[in-house]
């Protein structure tokens, strides 16, 4: 008998939500035609429920369509993903925040969405340009490494965070 990781739960084939995912497809690829022209961006985000309650699944993406070198950028973000030995889909424990860089004049702004986490809750790492965000605030747990478009001391680094938002500036020079 082998002992189950209470940090990762099997998704089952019931999953209520799973077939609008699917479904939602076509929609998707035409909204990235429009997306292409315009230069814009679409976020997508839904929860999954087993049908006992026992397993919840938040998943979600954001489509980046920029012109020129900037082209496509995809960025997933959740609790739920494929795993790479079983090939099962799985609930982990830690849900993955969306984030979003903003590169101005005089600094780099991240912004990081993460649901009922404050200022106390919030462990930053930084190593040269990687930026690693945890937090955890009871039941909700959040991970993420971002790679930060130039590499950053210590010293530079300033955070807030109210009502789950967390921005984390890089002031340059």
């Amino acid at each position: 008998m082998t002992k189950k990781d209470p940090k990762k739960q099997p998704v089952e084939e019931g999953f209520r939500g799973l077939g609008g995912l699917l479904g939602g497809l076509g929609g998707l690829l035409e909204k990235l035609g429009e997306l292409a022209e315009k230069g814009e961006e679409l976020r997508k985000s839904g929860v999954l429920e087993s049908q006992d309650g026992n397993v919840k699944g938040v998943y979600g993406f954001s489509i980046k369509v920029g012109m020129g070198e900037d082209g496509l950028k995809v960025e997933p973000f959740g609790n739920v993903r494929r795993d790479e030995e079983t090939g099962k889909t799985v609930v982990d424990e830690i849900r993955e925040p969306m984030v979003d860089i903003f590169e101005e004049k005089d600094h780099v702004l991240v912004v990081a969405e993460m649901p009922g986490i404050d200022h106390a809750d919030v462990k930053l790492e930084l190593q040269d340009d990687v930026l690693t965000i945890a937090a955890e605030h009871g039941a909700k747990k959040y991970h993420k490494e971002v790679l930060l478009p130039a590499a950053f001391p210590p010293e530079k680094m300033s955070y807030t965070c109210h009502s789950g938002i967390l921005e984390i500036k890089f002031t340059q020079g």
